[in-house]
């Protein structure tokens, strides 16, 4: 099937799809309503679009003249809609593109995902996770949280749960910053501390700055499927999350306050993937 010829064009900003963009482009809770009243998140650039070629899930790609001209594009749009046919492909005028601030210096597509019903109902999501899991803790860092569920993934959890005040999961800078890793994990959001300590079965363990057990010196606890809770930039961990976790400590250079949560993340994950292994 040749996509040219079932493109549809955009010209006008009045246009009710390219109105729609724009409200998934919004920050903060402005742009999670969006989410939540289309259905659907915005994949922005050509990796992450890549990523859902094949996809059902990805109903609609959105590119330009100069997009199509590009060969990467070009191909990710006939690979996916040659997959799935049903999908609508829309052209956008030059000045248009340009007026969607987030996609300036990227390659011109993006598409419109229909989001997981996970994350349109999470209220009504698993009763108990067990197993593996990590936990964010109001981490409001869009690129933070986005590093986090790329590690997770590579490191093989693949349940993440975030609490109520966390950067959205599927707002469009965690989808850059997670590089296509949601398709590969089980994402529950808007959570509260309540409800994860009744749900999650697995032991909880804190990073934290004071924590009584040594990261480096605990394999008997990290051979078994735990839950890590990484806490929010500034507060660290709530207090009633602590009372139910050990606290864990990642020596450092006492000269240094603290580390990034992102990267403590990756040293906590990527210690219990190394202590199974041996």
């Amino acid at each position: 099937m040749n996509p040219e010829e079932k493109i549809e064009f955009i010209r006008s900003k009045d246009n009710s799809l390219f109105r729609e963009i724009r409200q998934l482009q919004a920050t903060g809770s402005k742009g999670q309503k969006a989410r939540i009243a289309c259905g659907q998140a915005l994949l922005e650039g050509i990796h992450l679009v890549q990523t859902w070629v094949g996809s059902p899930a990805l109903k609609t790609l959105i590119t330009s003249e100069l997009g199509l001209q590009n060969p990467e594009i070009a191909q990710a749009v006939y690979d996916h809609v040659e997959i799935c046919p049903e999908t609508r492909v829309y052209q956008l005028d030059k000045g248009l593109w340009d007026l969607l601030s987030d996609l300036v210096n990227a390659p011109q597509i993006a598409g419109l995902l229909d989001l997981p019903q996970m994350a349109l109902n999470p209220q009504k999501s698993v009763a108990t996770i067990s197993g593996d899991v990590i936990i964010l803790d109001r981490i409001q860092d869009a690129g933070n949280v986005g590093s986090i569920l790329r590690t997770a993934a590579a490191a093989g959890f693949t349940q993440v749960v975030a609490l109520t005040g966390c950067a959205h999961l599927w707002s469009s800078k965690v989808l850059r910053a997670g590089m296509g890793v949601h398709r590969l994990l089980d994402l529950y959001e808007g959570w509260s501390t309540q409800r994860v300590l009744s749900a999650v079965t697995s032991p909880f363990l804190a990073a934290t700055t004071d924590g009584e057990l040594d990261l480096f010196n605990m394999p008997q606890v990290l051979m078994h499927p735990v839950a890590w809770i990484m806490g929010s930039e500034g507060q660290g961990v709530a207090e009633d999350l602590m009372a139910q976790a050990k606290g864990v400590a990642i020596p450092i250079d006492p000269r240094v306050e603290s580390l990034n949560v992102s990267t403590a993340a990756a040293i906590c994950l990527f210690e219990t993937v190394r202590v199974r292994r041996s």
